[in-house]
């Protein structure tokens, strides 16, 4: 290598400012300078959004723990709330039929009671009855046994005739031969049948001429009077014992719907409290962080003044 090429002097690229060019954008020397006004403050304004962005999430925070929801009101979420709204309204009408289960549960329970009640009746009529049949016994008998017929005739009757449940009776009503209770929050029916006991029982029994040893025999026959009148009991109380039982399943399972509903009630409005007590320590602390940030970008002013002093 020769000594003039060693000798050449180094040629130093020129920056952008040197030769003139423009400056790429986005570099640290192109931010503004801050301006420094008394009229307006950014950095008051800034520290101010901020804070008033924290009272607003602070303030959404405290309503959530004070009602225990999510979803209060329409506000929160417009779609969960009236999804909510329609949970609620298929609760109450399940709330509701239940309760006229509970109704209809009790009329049927004092009805099976008077049947047997009036079944016992029967029984120790029939054993009575087996008694007057027997040609062998005294007078003097046979008038007590009478006497007790009578007796037991009346209590039938008195049992059928106080069935009664809220003003209903299934027993001795006409007007409830057919009875019809919604079962469900849609709506539903169910429906069964009454029975008159008085004319299927009570007027077969009070009718039979027990009191000979020839009429309390024809009493006991298969197709006698006080047979009759124990096998039509024995069949109603069948019936209302299977009213019963569908009635409290039905209890059952509207119960367990209504759990359901809650639950799904609970998962879409209702607020996790642990959490939100957790953010709003947090909120708490970055709302004092933020109004001394406040005060001190309002002081700005003050120590742009003493610059004039």
């Amino acid at each position: 290598m020769s000594r003039a090429a060693i000798r050449q002097p180094v040629r130093l690229a020129r920056g952008p400012a040197s030769r003139g060019a423009r400056r790429p954008s986005g570099l640290p020397w192109e931010k503004p300078m801050p301006l420094n006004s008394i009229n307006t403050n950014m950095g008051a304004m800034v520290a101010l959004q901020s804070l008033n962005r924290t009272n607003d999430e602070l303030s959404s925070v405290q309503k959530r723990i004070s009602t225990g929801y999510r979803v209060a009101d329409a506000k929160d979420d417009g779609a969960a709330f009236a999804v909510a709204e329609r949970i609620r309204g298929d609760m109450a009408a399940t709330t509701s039929a239940n309760q006229q289960l509970g109704g209809v549960k009790g009329l049927l329970e004092v009805s099976n009671s008077a049947l047997e009640n009036v079944s016992t009746s029967l029984n120790k009529l029939k054993e009575i009855t087996i008694k007057l049949a027997d040609g062998a016994i005294t007078s003097e008998q046979r008038t007590q046994y009478q006497a007790q017929v009578k007796e037991l005739t009346n209590n039938i009757k008195s049992f059928i005739t106080d069935a009664s449940y809220n003003g209903l009776n299934v027993l001795n009503d006409p007007a409830a031969l057919g009875v019809k209770v919604v079962s469900n929050g849609q709506g539903g029916y169910y429906t069964f049948s009454g029975y008159s006991a008085v004319t299927n029982v009570y007027n077969g029994v009070s009718d039979a001429n027990t009191y000979t040893t020839g009429g309390a025999a024809a009493a006991l026959t298969t197709s006698g009077a006080l047979s009759t009148a124990i096998t039509n009991t024995l069949t109603q109380l069948n019936s209302f014992g299977s009213y019963s039982n569908y009635i409290e399943n039905q209890i059952s399972y509207n119960k367990d719907i209504l759990d359901a509903q809650e639950s799904g009630l609970g998962s879409l409005i209702d607020a996790d409290l642990a959490k939100e007590s957790a953010r709003l320590q947090a909120l708490q602390i970055r709302q004092q962080l933020g109004s001394q940030a406040l005060g001190i970008a309002n002081q700005s002013p003050q120590l742009l003044l003493s610059l004039f002093k």
